[in-house]
């Protein structure tokens, strides 16, 4: 399912996407993609799935790439960078999507389950925009987003790693788009409420019926309605925002 991205067009930018093949990631390459945008899909473990989402779109005529990596080791980053701009070309948006979750309460979570979250929520989200940074910064143009969540400003028991990356993603979205800004750079964050996705497929029914009832829209969100606000931060329309973080939770963290 595409969205409608009529309203403006990312002919001739190159996208990469972490953590594009499911989810919130796959949504948001079907709709940069939709918009025009060549598209690099990350992947670390999702290959089939980061197969087969490039050679639907690629009917559409879009040129697309798939580029494992795992986006907290440095090495794994610079080849996945560089295999995405032989392929595209040189990026101009950057989507900062990858995550995990290691949920426990923090007095049985282990150092290593802390760091995990940690490296690829966080230090992932620094690691790609470095290495993209200086080439938007040369061609004073670029947009960054990163996917944070409503989690960072609510807290959330069981989730102290999760919070904290995700909080710390709103730290240095502003922080970027502060060092970036004078080069014309955007560094935008989105931080969703519960969205409809493997993840919280699993969560238990009691669990899912006390979010919704702190809801006000009194429903989970669609991966494609994250992904549409993050094609939007991408295109010329958010031309003029930079260091804001958008919620798109239905007023859970009102």
């Amino acid at each position: 399912m595409t969205q409608d991205t009529t309203s403006y067009s990312l002919a001739g930018q190159v996208a990469l996407v972490t953590g594009g093949a499911r989810g919130i990631g796959r949504a948001t390459v079907i709709a940069l993609a939709g918009a025009g945008a060549s598209v690099a899909i990350n992947y670390q473990h999702s290959q089939e799935a980061a197969e087969m989402l490039a050679e639907s779109l690629g009917s559409t005529g879009v040129k697309l790439s798939t580029v494992q990596g795992d986006v907290a080791d440095p090495a794994q980053v610079k080849a996945m960078i560089e295999q995405a701009e032989a392929a595209l070309g040189q990026i101009s948006i950057l989507v900062n999507n990858a995550g995990i979750t290691r949920d426990t309460l923090t007095m049985r979570m282990s150092e290593e389950d802390f760091d995990a979250v940690i490296a690829t929520s966080l230090r992932g989200a620094f690691l790609c925009s470095k290495a993209v940074a200086r080439g938007m910064m040369k061609a004073r143009g670029g947009s960054i987003i990163n996917v944070s969540s409503v989690i960072a400003r609510r807290g959330n028991p069981g989730q102290a790693n999760y919070a904290a990356a995700k909080a710390g993603l709103i730290g240095f979205t502003k922080s970027l788009a502060r060092e970036l800004g004078p080069r014309g750079v955007r560094v935008n964050a989105v931080a969703p409420g519960y969205v409809i996705t493997d993840m919280t497929s699993e969560l238990p029914d009691e669990m899912k019926a006390k979010i919704l009832e702190n809801t006000p829209l009194g429903r989970l969100a669609t991966p494609e309605e994250i992904a549409s606000v993050i094609a939007f931060l991408a295109s010329p329309a958010a031309g003029y925002i930079t260091g804001a973080v958008i919620p798109i939770d239905g007023g859970l963290g009102i």
